[in-house]
């Protein structure tokens, strides 16, 4: 998938933020971006769309992977989230979006998230976010690392769905 001589973001040296952990969540933005932008790009919207036997659709790992981002980032900077960000999520699983509005919307939900990662410092990690309807508490640096962690894992599923997809509706 990638051209010869490509380095992972993670070996491109840092990115200059204030703490090593602030500065491997960067990478793992970085990574997250270019992994979903290159399993996308190819990509029809019918073949976006279209659900692998047994899976769900590469579209939905993309727009859930942005949407899960920007709800997860509002409890990141402290908020709660909206009506209208709790009824977006119901309308994941099902889309007409292209490989680039996909894409950019990735793009800024990571934009978002590399924002709040720069202006987190190290003497905040410990400091509480209330997550979901239950308001559980987690500590900053805790949120910032599964965001990192949960797109990770839809950009895995993103890619073997986009594979079967094409060998399935090529």
């Amino acid at each position: 998938m990638h051209e010869p001589g490509y380095l992972e973001p993670w070996l491109r040296g840092t990115r200059g933020a204030a703490d090593p952990v602030m500065d491997h969540l960067l990478r793992s933005s970085e990574q997250i971006r270019e992994d979903s932008a290159i399993a996308l790009k190819s990509l029809s919207v019918a073949q976006i769309w279209a659900k692998p036997v047994g899976m769900t659709s590469a579209g939905f790992h993309a727009k859930h992977l942005a949407g899960s981002t920007q709800r997860l980032c509002i409890y990141l900077e402290g908020a709660a989230l909206t009506d209208h960000d709790l009824s977006a999520i119901s309308l994941e699983n099902y889309g007409t979006e292209t490989a680039d509005q996909l894409i950019q919307a990735i793009g800024n939900a990571f934009a978002k998230y590399e924002n709040i990662v720069r202006q987190l410092k190290p003497d905040a990690f410990a400091s509480i976010r209330r997550v979901g309807r239950k308001q559980l508490p987690v500590t900053a640096v805790s949120l910032a690392i599964h965001i990192a962690e949960h797109a990770h894992r839809h950009v895995g599923q993103l890619i073997s769905a986009a594979k079967l997809s094409k060998a399935q509706n090529a």
